[in-house]
């Protein structure tokens, strides 16, 4: 990897001028059933959107930065329906992200079959720069891996693209 590509995550996307897409397509990620945000919320805790200092977090504010910078910044889902409680989960805190300036939309995994999808989650950051996302079969995080290899970049773009023009936005998503 050139030592002109930022390595870290906020120094990828503060270097981004246009563009951030991140594709997800895992059922779950780091499930833990008896603490932290995923536990709370199968015990009934809901976020309350007008009580917004109650949820706004470091994430949200990197996010709204880079938006208010120009950069459009989208994030796709794929997922297996019925859906998993992890995805109902994510599906009820996405108002976060919406509200930092993300857009944000979901596919159907049965829409998706048609699609060349990478192995792996993935940011892409104008058009240029890959940071994979690598998981443990149960969902742990396992690291991340950057690359400007310009075939890389391209099968994400256009995997990306293709997810993104038939997903339905997280507006109209209703979860069954």
């Amino acid at each position: 990897m050139p030592s002109n590509v930022p390595q870290s995550f906020a120094d990828l996307l503060a270097s981004t001028t246009r563009t951030a897409v991140h594709l997800e397509m895992r059922d779950s990620y780091a499930v833990d059933y008896e603490i932290g945000p995923f536990a709370e919320w199968r015990r009934g805790f809901r976020h309350d959107p007008d009580d917004r200092p109650s949820w706004w977090r470091p994430w949200l504010d990197l996010v709204q930065e880079t938006v208010a910078r120009g950069v459009v910044v989208r994030r796709a889902r794929i997922v297996s329906e019925p859906v998993s409680e992890y995805t109902r989960f994510l599906h009820d805190g996405t108002f976060t992200n919406v509200a930092a300036g993300e857009l944000v939309r979901w596919l159907p995994r049965r829409l998706a079959s048609m699609i060349p999808l990478p192995g792996n989650d993935f940011w892409l950051f104008d058009d240029r720069v890959v940071r994979w996302n690598h998981f443990t079969g149960d969902g742990q995080s396992a690291g991340g891996e950057v690359t400007d290899d310009p075939a890389a970049a391209k099968l994400c773009a256009q995997a990306f693209e293709e997810v993104w023009d038939r997903a339905i936005p997280h507006d109209q998503y209703t979860i069954t």
